[in-house]
């Protein structure tokens, strides 16, 4: 089984009611979520994420998909990289039309953690692998 990667491992610092960085890990916890190595999972967050500057659901969900998939290639995130492309533009879109882009929003929608975790599962292409992921690091700062 290979390693898991934290969030502090990609210097994301996550911090109770930081959107910025919850988001952040969002996206790194999808990609990673896939039956893809962490490392380029890893490398498809950095140029998504630090090169590319879409670091918010606003900002992802102006790129093309073509843009994506040309920023997943960059990262050699190819296998599945037109699904996750329109994957992450979904994402994007869902959680900025219910939640205003924000993840400490959909915290206060939810009762409690496996609410939360129902919200997450709602989103294209979590499932529980990705949620699993996010709630390692992220459970610290929400619950």
């Amino acid at each position: 089984m290979a390693r898991a990667i934290s969030a502090s491992e990609l210097g994301i610092e996550l911090k109770p009611d930081d959107d910025s960085s919850l988001f952040k890990w969002f996206i790194a916890s999808f990609l990673m979520g896939k039956r893809i190595q962490a490392p380029i999972a890893a490398q498809a967050y950095r140029v998504i994420v630090e090169e590319e500057q879409r670091d918010t659901a606003r900002k992802l969900q102006h790129c093309t998909s073509r843009q994506l998939v040309a920023m997943l290639g960059r990262a050699h995130y190819v296998r599945y990289d037109e699904t996750t492309a329109q994957r992450l533009l979904d994402l994007s879109a869902k959680l900025n039309a219910e939640y205003g882009g924000r993840i400490t929003r959909m915290r206060e929608a939810s009762e409690d953690r496996p609410a939360f975790e129902k919200r997450l599962g709602e989103f294209e292409g979590v499932g529980p692998k990705t949620i699993e992921i996010f709630m390692r690091d992220a459970a610290k700062v929400l619950f």
